[in-house]
């Protein structure tokens, strides 16, 4: 029963750091980190993500442009590109160290010590990708709160706002940490098994005389 709870446990820890590698990765690339919307136009939406910036139409058109040169962004958007590109490294990493460390995973099944490494790297992996997309998704959403209440601005400047995408790495950042955290406690489950002693080659028991049979030789006289 334990075994099988031990498991459970790393299936559900798998899926979600999978989960949540994934929804790092398109938080990346989507230019959904800040959304802004202009008074004057109210037909146009401005987005901004970690490359681009985009403007939707009301018609549905949508026309996006790369930020111009990187040493030109702030610096929570440069440094938010590296954290999250690392993020998203560490997320492959911790797939390719965690997955043969599972149980219902064939491979080294006859070292369980290597197995109980590999899930606790994969684990480990996972958790620091988690915390590397946390922080510059909340960097730079607490420099966007302090942009919009900032008074030194007039009020009818426009103002950026959350994006979709701030939410998504929210809870991109949340899976991988719970599914790593949850990876390497579910180690214990593939520690060394103990295995039965192999039984030793003893030599057949000497056998009894046979019928009849005299095993004793016969006593030579001594010549003198």
């Amino acid at each position: 029963m334990a075994r099988s709870w031990w498991a459970k446990a790393q299936a559900g820890g798998m899926l979600l750091a999978l989960l949540g590698w994934v929804s790092s990765c398109v938080t990346t690339f989507v230019p959904l980190w800040k959304s802004l919307n202009l008074d004057l136009n109210e037909l146009e939406v401005w987005t901004m993500g970690l490359w681009q910036v985009c403007i939707a139409r009301e018609e549905g058109a949508v026309e996006c442009q790369a930020h111009g040169s990187f040493l030109a962004l702030p610096p929570d958007l440069r440094i938010s590109r590296l954290l999250m590109c690392l993020s998203n490294g560490l997320g492959l990493l911790g797939c390719l160290l965690a997955a043969p460390g599972l149980e219902g995973w064939t491979a080294c099944q006859d070292r369980p010590g290597l197995k109980r490494r590999l899930l606790l790297a994969g684990g480990a992996a996972f958790g620091a990708a988690g915390i590397a997309t946390l922080a510059p998704v909340s960097w730079v959403a607490y420099n966007t709160v302090l942009d919009f209440w900032d008074d030194t601005v007039p009020d009818i400047v426009p103002r950026w706002e959350f994006g979709e995408a701030t939410f998504l790495g929210w809870f991109a950042g949340a899976f991988l940490t719970t599914g790593g955290l949850l990876l390497a406690c579910s180690t214990r489950s593939t520690g060394t098994a103990t295995l039965a002693a192999p039984t030793c080659c003893q030599p057949p028991a000497a056998q009894g005389p046979a019928r009849g049979h005299h095993p004793n030789p016969k006593n030579a006289d001594l010549v003198i």
